[in-house]
């Protein structure tokens, strides 16, 4: 699969990256609040430029196994998911997700996880999902258990952030029998 139809909620369309968006990502991307919690960033322009090389390349792949998107909100990219195929014979994946500072606490990221979760299993047929997230992200906490994922673990030094070892909490979602029943969780919250 090239290109992913646009993925639409009630206030976002999730869309492929494409060069044009180098001043919007980069926005967000060099903000050091927004890299607090994860192992890039803040980015310099050339990081920003790479990472859409990257990622826009990842899209012509076969077999794809990286689906990065962008976040547009009322025309503006404000933040991207992405979607990993992490191993295909097994039907499993991997999500994460980067917002703007001034978008936080306004449900976006947990509309565009929502339908990137979603993508993941009606889409692709994966069969599970994980995101791993800082346990001081109280906010990246509380999207992951409104996108309907469970806790499964602790992991301690997971990740090298800004020079120091720090600790993810592991979330995962298994793709319910019937799909309704995932959706009607986020759709409830």
């Amino acid at each position: 699969m090239r290109d992913v139809e646009p993925l639409t909620t009630s206030r976002l369309v999730l869309r492929e990256f494409v060069h044009d968006d180098h001043a919007a990502v980069h926005a967000y991307a060099s903000d050091p609040d927004v890299a607090k919690f994860i192992d890039w960033g803040p980015n310099t322009p050339a990081e920003t430029t790479f990472f859409l090389d990257m990622v826009i390349a990842a899209a012509s792949a076969s077999p794809r196994i990286r689906y990065a998107l962008a976040a547009e909100h009322a025309g503006a990219v404000i933040g991207a998911v992405e979607l990993r195929v992490e191993e295909a014979a097994h039907r499993r994946g991997s999500m994460g997700y980067v917002f703007a500072r001034p978008t936080w606490g306004q449900g976006l990221a947990t509309e565009a996880a929502g339908a990137v979760l979603g993508f993941a299993f009606d889409h692709l047929g994966l069969h599970k999902v994980s995101a791993t997230c800082d346990p001081h992200n109280s906010g990246s906490v509380r999207v992951l258990e409104k996108i309907g994922m469970s806790r499964e673990g602790h992991l301690r030094d997971h990740f090298l952030v800004h020079g120091r070892w720090r600790d993810r909490l592991l979330w995962a979602a298994v793709r319910p029998a019937d799909g309704s029943e995932r959706l009607q969780r986020v759709e409830q919250r």
